[in-house]
């Protein structure tokens, strides 16, 4: 929730900025004209006796101040215009810093010009199952057929992620939630970009995986669930992660002692055909025939 409020900027202005007569209607570019030899002077001089500010009250130099009224729908207002200069987080935003007074800038090249740059649309294919299920082969082959018909693709894989922005984090439970937010959150902003992004993570816990859901638009999440038996899964051990967890060697490792929580409504269910598994690419199409169907491939 947004508190509403009002709040003041001063800005000092001086002779050098003479052309500053009045607070502006509108925001924009600032047009400077100009200096004179006498400004550039005075100001070279001003510019080497720079001391610290201790306060405003006292300067010699004429302020121009601006009211900022905060709406209670969180929107900033001037008050020399209708002019609404975009929204202000509360404390109790989900930033997870409680950052305040924080103004998201808009610009007039938004997502939709994005979209129409590169003839697709963006979202987040959200692949989620068990260490060994075949995420990260899917992800790729998605990338790759995509890519071969001029669609422009991010993966973003668990293992990969991990080596450098959530380096800092560990396998508990409070840090894979972390994990998964960051992730969500860098897969959203790839979205908006007007990139198809794909997130090739374990995701245990359905609560995280439905809070990444939660802040992309309506459809722009396709969750991709690798519905393959835990017996496959250790069968196939690619890194050896499941005979060390069996070793005790690993703790809280997903699908031995650690939960992993099944989704319930996944957009595609990618699983074996009896006994068989199916080939990466017969799985990438599948989902890619989704994003064909949803219109995701054309602007």
């Amino acid at each position: 929730m947004t508190a509403a409020g009002k709040f003041t900027s001063i800005f000092p202005s001086s002779s050098v900025f003479d052309f500053v007569d009045r607070p502006p209607t509108s925001l924009g570019f600032a047009n400077f004209l100009p200096m004179s030899s006498e400004s550039r002077r005075n100001m070279t001089s001003a510019l080497k006796n720079l001391a610290p500010i201790k306060a405003i009250e006292g300067s010699r130099m004429p302020l121009y101040t601006v009211d900022v009224e905060v709406k209670s729908n969180g929107r900033a207002v001037t008050n020399d215009s209708d002019y609404s200069i975009g929204s202000i987080r509360s404390e109790n935003s989900t930033n997870g810093s409680g950052s305040t007074n924080v103004v998201w800038h808009k610009c007039s090249v938004e997502k939709i010009d994005r979209q129409e740059l590169l003839q697709q649309k963006g979202c987040v294919i959200w692949i989620t199952g068990l260490s060994g299920s075949g995420k990260s082969t899917v992800a790729c082959a998605i990338a790759r057929a995509l890519h071969v018909q001029g669609k422009l693709t991010y993966i973003l894989d668990g293992d990969n992620v991990r080596h450098g922005l959530n380096s800092d984090l560990t396998f508990k439970a409070e840090d894979r939630a972390e994990n998964i937010r960051r992730i969500g959150e860098v897969a959203k902003l790839f979205a908006d970009a007007g990139l198809i992004c794909i997130a090739s993570v374990i995701s245990p816990y359905r609560k995280d995986r439905d809070a990444c859901r939660s802040i992309l638009p309506e459809g722009d999440f396709i969750e991709v669930f690798m519905n393959i038996p835990l017996s496959v899964c250790e069968a196939r051990d690619p890194k050896g992660l499941y005979k060390l967890a069996r070793a005790g060697k690993i703790k809280g490792f997903t699908g031995i002692d650690d939960p992993y929580e099944a989704p319930l409504n996944s957009e595609i269910v990618l699983q074996q055909d009896g006994e068989v598994c199916p080939p990466p690419d017969a799985m990438a199409e599948k989902v890619i025939s989704y994003l064909e169907a949803k219109g995701y491939l054309q602007a």
